[in-house]
């Protein structure tokens, strides 16, 4: 199946590519997310006629982007758990809790944008977690786990 892409998605293309993909990803993904349109030529030139709107859309999301990236970057956030004495939690810290905690804090973010590379955190420490906010920008904020 051919698309056209109408937002950057990463490892796929940029805004205005046409890509092949499978069926299914086409069919029951990109096209309901409003991510991409089938390459008919009707869409085509529909997407010519709308592609300045695209791109002024796509950096504005790119500009919120970098907004919200330094307000993240480097903010210092503590969270208290469970512990036994050699430091390791009773359950763990995952994606969604440091999504609430962010947002509690004051910073609204998504727990589909937080970063774990090495799964959910179970013991006390001081961890780096990537918060990323779009295909190109990455926040990097410092996670304190301490013992209550």
């Amino acid at each position: 199946m051919e698309v056209i892409l109408l937002e950057n998605i990463g490892k796929l293309g940029s805004l205005g590519d046409k890509v092949a993909v499978k069926g299914g990803y086409g069919r029951n993904y990109l096209v309901p997310q409003g991510k991409a349109v089938a390459a008919t030529a009707a869409n085509v030139a529909k997407f010519e006629e709308r592609r300045a709107e695209l791109e002024a859309a796509a950096a504005a999301k790119l500009a919120e982007a970098h907004t919200r990236s330094e307000a993240l970057n480097e903010f210092a956030l503590t969270m208290l758990g469970k512990a036994g004495e050699e430091g390791k939690l009773f359950g763990s810290i995952g994606t969604r809790d440091i999504a609430e905690a962010l947002t509690s804090a004051g910073h609204a973010v998504d727990k589909s944008e937080v970063r774990l590379p090495e799964g959910t955190i179970r013991h006390v420490g001081e961890f780096s977690v990537d918060i990323q906010l779009h295909p190109e920008v990455t926040a990097s904020i410092t996670l304190t786990v301490a013992a209550e």
